[in-house]
Parts: C-alpha cells; sequence; structure tokens
C-alpha cells in the first residue's frame, strides 16, 4: 500500500516521453507525425520535473547517426528531358505498318524505377517496364492517345509525360490506293 501511495505521489514527477517524426515534402513543407515515414527525423520529446522551463524537452534520433536527409520525391523522379518522341502529338499516321514509339528519357531511369505505357488510357500490358522504344503493329483506323508514367518503386511517386495523341489512317479494301 505505501508503495501505491509512493508511485500515485510520484507520477506528476515522472517523465513522459514521445517520439515525432519530422520531415520536409518536395514543396518545402515541414510535416510532423506519430507514424514513421521515409526519410523522417525521429525526435523524442520528454516532459515532466527536470525538463526545460516551457514543461518539454527535445531530444533529436536517439542512434549516434545524425538524422537522415528525406529523400525528395521529385528529385527521385528529376528529368532533364521526359516526353513521348514519337509519335509526334497531332500525327497523321497512314499505311499499314506499325507505329514507333519512343520515349526521350534523360537521364534514363534508375534502379527501382519503372514505365507504364497507356494507349486510350488503358496500360499496355506487353511492354517490359523498362522499354522507352517499341512498335505497336496492326492498329486499326482511329484516334488514340498515348501516355507514359514513370513509377520510382522506392517512394512510390509518379511521374507522367505529356499525352499525345495521333491518327492512324489505314488503306480501304473498298477503296485501294492507286499506284
Amino acid at each position: 500500500m505505501a508503495l501505491g501511495l509512493l508511485a500515485l505521489l510520484a507520477s506528476p514527477l515522472a517523465v513522459r516521453a514521445a517520439v515525432v517524426y519530422k520531415w520536409t515534402d518536395a514543396d518545402g513543407v515541414i510535416h510532423f507525425s506519430d507514424q514513421p515515414v521515409p526519410g523522417a527525423e525521429r525526435i523524442v520529446t520528454t516532459s515532466g520535473a527536470g525538463s526545460s522551463s516551457h514543461g518539454g524537452a527535445v531530444q533529436s534520433s536517439s542512434s549516434g547517426a545524425p538524422p537522415a536527409k528525406p529523400k525528395s520525391a521529385e528529385a527521385a523522379l528529376e528529368f532533364n528531358q521526359f516526353a513521348i518522341a514519337s509519335p509526334t502529338n497531332e500525327e497523321t499516321i497512314t499505311g499499314s505498318g506499325s507505329v514507333a514509339v519512343r520515349l526521350d528519357l534523360d537521364p534514363g531511369l534508375k534502379p527501382m524505377q519503372a514505365i507504364t505505357w497507356y494507349l486510350n488510357g488503358s496500360p499496355l500490358a506487353n511492354q517490359a517496364s523498362d522499354a522507352t522504344q517499341f512498335t505497336l503493329d496492326d492498329l486499326p483506323r482511329g484516334t488514340y492517345t498515348l501516355g507514359a508514367t514513370v513509377l520510382d518503386q522506392a517512394s512510390g511517386e509518379t511521374k507522367s509525360a505529356e499525352a499525345v495523341t495521333f491518327y492512324v489512317v489505314r488503306p480501304s479494301v473498298l477503296s485501294p490506293q492507286h499506284k
């Protein structure tokens, strides 16, 4: 009983600690969370007797290593050049050949980055995740929109190239081309 009373009396003097994670996003906004975030600085806050005059003390990352710099999602997906070069926007493709597709990407893909190609809003499943050029075969006549998105699998961030619209005109069986 005396021990319980002693614990009750000492509780206002007990030191309470909380762990907070702090990081800065790509726009320079500082965030705080009680959940760990990749690249966030771990901060331990304490309150109670013996703390600073405002009732709390802050201790940065308890490990001996310096806190990790937050990785900017934009830095991971920063490209000097990132555009669909072929087909060009509003290009009309005639004849019965293939459509050459090419993505200008500088610098190239880094490890843990993948490209997803979209034709009329649907992913092209038969393209390798690192394919920057390929051909589209046997497209029927019509209007098409082609897009490409790079995913950084480490951060989960994505960046999309500006989509291009192109037109395919095929010779008609009913009205063949005259030579």
